[in-house]
């Protein structure tokens, strides 16, 4: 049944659902690779349909930025629409060189000095997993497609402009891909991954390099709404 930022009714929505930031993002997705699209859900703007791939149902949907906002729509995804996976398909700023513009990265684990895990539950950890069994299945996706994958832990931050720090020595993102093993930032996925873990379902994260913090590289705002298609193909292309 419809809850207050979501309207659609059971089973308008697939057991697994992609979910970008972007709302804009997942109406892309829905019409450039999906069969018989249909919008579930406008409500805020938040923009959600379900249609098939390869005859398989499947969703997408958006998910706003930051942890409050995903981890509101993806607890009612949970726990009141039934469904067992969701993938967030999002961008993300490089801390690492290897990881270019353009690039894919598969994360292996969240890390995030966020107090949400505490505040939803209080669990104390600071990083949490994603499902090994779908990293598993995107991974054969992406070997099946050629698409090359980074894997790592990625920093999910709950601040986009961070004051600048006149203090020495190494600059924040510095000390979290070298002491944390950060290959990249973005703001939403601990909360996302803590959601599966205590409800009991599967989450998984796929971003693509937007930005970078080690260059000068950096898409537009419609490159990441259009150009990202890598990472969708390949989440849209797992057994699930």
């Amino acid at each position: 049944m419809p809850t207050p930022h979501n309207r659609a009714e059971n089973g308008q929505i697939a057991k697994t659902v992609l979910m970008p930031g972007d709302p804009l993002r997942a109406k892309f997705i829905a019409e450039t690779f999906l069969d018989s699209p249909v919008c579930f859900n406008d409500v805020r703007g938040m923009l959600g349909f379900t249609g098939t791939y390869n005859g398989r149902p499947i969703s997408v949907m958006g998910s706003g930025m930051g942890m409050p906002s995903i981890g509101i729509y993806s607890y009612e995804l949970f726990t009141q629409y039934g469904v067992e996976n969701i993938v967030r398909i999002g961008s993300a700023g490089s801390y690492s060189p290897e990881a270019k513009v353009y690039d894919v990265v598969l994360a292996t684990g969240a890390y995030s000095e966020s107090s949400y895990a505490r505040t939803q539950n209080g669990c104390p950890d600071d990083i949490i997993a994603p499902s090994a069994e779908l990293n598993r299945l995107l991974e054969e996706s992406a070997a099946r497609l050629s698409i090359p994958v980074h894997k790592g832990v990625i920093h999910s931050s709950d601040v986009f402009y961070r004051q600048p720090s006149n203090q020495p020595g190494p600059a924040y993102w510095e000390k979290l891909r070298d002491e944390k093993g950060c290959l990249a930032v973005e703001m939403e996925s601990f909360a996302l991954f803590h959601n599966a873990r205590v409800t009991g379902k599967r989450a998984a994260c796929l971003l693509t390099i937007s930005d970078s913090f080690v260059s000068s590289e950096i898409t537009t705002a419609e490159e990441r709404q259009t150009s990202f298609t890598n990472m969708m193909k390949i989440a849209l292309g797992a057994d699930y």
